[in-house]
């Protein structure tokens, strides 16, 4: 009404004074106190989800900000300010290759639970498609850690790769006599160049049964998260460009501050810390 009539007449005939009506509809303006808390969480949320580049949904973020409690509304002020985690793909590309007549290890991952960290080690390989080609990655995982604890890539996947991906694990953690080293029966992993590795660093090689993907859950699960969170989301123009995109995803994001539900929703090299 206050459109098509003046203020003060109106303020007139319901008996009402002008600063009275002006500073109600002051107040009636200002949020209130839920809002208000609201827009404080939604500053908080939207700063933290780029933190943790675009990766976290509500569960994990809502341990990230100290508000396990508050999920559901995280959950709901994410999708009111559309912000949603990255989506998985269904691509993927085969890099075991198991057509050899190289001995195959018996899997020794069976009934076996971690009790410590250097107990057992999972081992696989990925590539991840560059200007200039494939550009292939060997990764190593402790089971009880969930640290990936050596790496190594290259423009090609072969034994080499694999043992350079050995070596650096070993120098990192030390050797342990009778560690357990688990992978796919690939032929870089049934090698004579990686089983004399794995002999001279008194490591027990183990593999997966034959075409079952869930033997090696551990280190599958770490690549689907590097695929969704840094490859998916770019395209690389060179094999450098994501060879430092990965150095600094594994080095800078997934050991040091990736949250993981298995480890009490702290980083894997927290999780270490709190052992000692």
């Amino acid at each position: 009404m206050s459109g098509r009539y003046k203020v003060q007449w109106l303020c007139e005939a319901l008996l009402v004074s002008r600063s009275g009506y002006y500073d109600w509809q002051r107040r009636r303006r200002q949020p209130g106190p839920r809002a208000a808390a609201n827009a404080a969480l939604c500053e908080r949320i939207h700063l933290e989800f780029v933190r943790q580049r675009r990766a976290y949904g509500s569960p994990r973020l809502a341990r990230a900000l100290g508000l396990p409690g508050s999920r559901h509304r995280i959950a709901r002020l994410m999708r009111q300010n559309r912000l949603q985690a990255r989506q998985r793909s269904k691509y993927r590309v085969a890099t075991t290759d198991s057509r050899h007549a190289d001995p195959i290890a018996p899997n020794r991952l069976v009934g076996f639970k971690a009790q410590r960290p250097y107990q057992a080690w999972v081992t696989d390989a990925t590539c991840v498609l560059t200007g200039e080609g494939w550009l292939y990655v060997v990764a190593l995982l402790d089971v009880f850690t969930r640290k990936i604890v050596g790496w190594a890539m290259g423009p090609r996947l072969d034994a080499a790769l694999a043992v350079r991906a050995l070596d650096m694990a070993i120098t990192r953690c030390g050797g342990r006599p009778g560690l357990i080293v688990h992978s796919d029966r690939g032929s870089q992993f049934t090698s004579v160049d990686y089983r004399r590795a794995l002999a001279a660093h008194g490591c027990v090689a183990s593999m997966s049964r034959k075409g079952n993907c869930y033997d090696n859950a551990f280190i599958e699960s770490f690549w689907s998260s590097l695929k969704y969170e840094v490859v998916y989301p770019q395209r690389f123009p060179s094999r450098a460009s994501a060879r430092a995109a990965l150095f600094d995803y594994i080095e800078s994001f997934y050991n040091r501050i990736r949250l993981h539900s298995s480890l009490g929703y702290v980083s894997p090299l927290v999780f270490e810390s709190k052992l000692n």
